[in-house]
């Protein structure tokens, strides 16, 4: 917490080529060493897979994906005074990111893409 001024919260900027700032968000969770690039070139392509193969709108897809791994409460155990508290911690949201992540485990050039599209629902 500063002590001279109140930091303004930084505003996301919504992806340029979708126009959605939950992609954009993705691609900065899902970016390793600062190379964006690289996650961009990943996301476009597993999302031009789910274009070709299901004819659906990859941005749906991606939404629809992240709703059905999300968890409903994500609990943390914190000891308190001798007793063990299980408390709430961090949102579903970034959950689901970590897990999406997690399930591909950092894969690179054409394998990325493809992993990254079978990763989501198509039907």
């Amino acid at each position: 917490m500063p002590r001279r001024r109140e930091v303004p919260k930084r505003e996301i900027l919504p992806d340029p080529l979708y126009g959605s700032v939950e992609v954009s968000k993705f691609v900065n969770v899902l970016m390793l060493d600062g190379k964006k690039a690289v996650a961009e070139r990943m996301i476009y392509g597993a999302f031009e897979q789910i274009r070709s193969k299901s004819g659906k709108d990859p941005v749906e897809v991606f939404g629809q994906a992240l709703q059905n791994t999300k968890p409903m409460v994500e609990v943390k155990s914190r000891r308190v005074g001798g007793a063990n508290y299980q408390c709430r911690w961090k949102s579903a949201r970034c959950a689901a990111w970590r897990w999406r992540c997690a399930g591909c485990a950092r894969p690179r050039r054409s394998a990325a893409k493809s992993r990254w599209a079978c990763a989501w629902p198509t039907n």
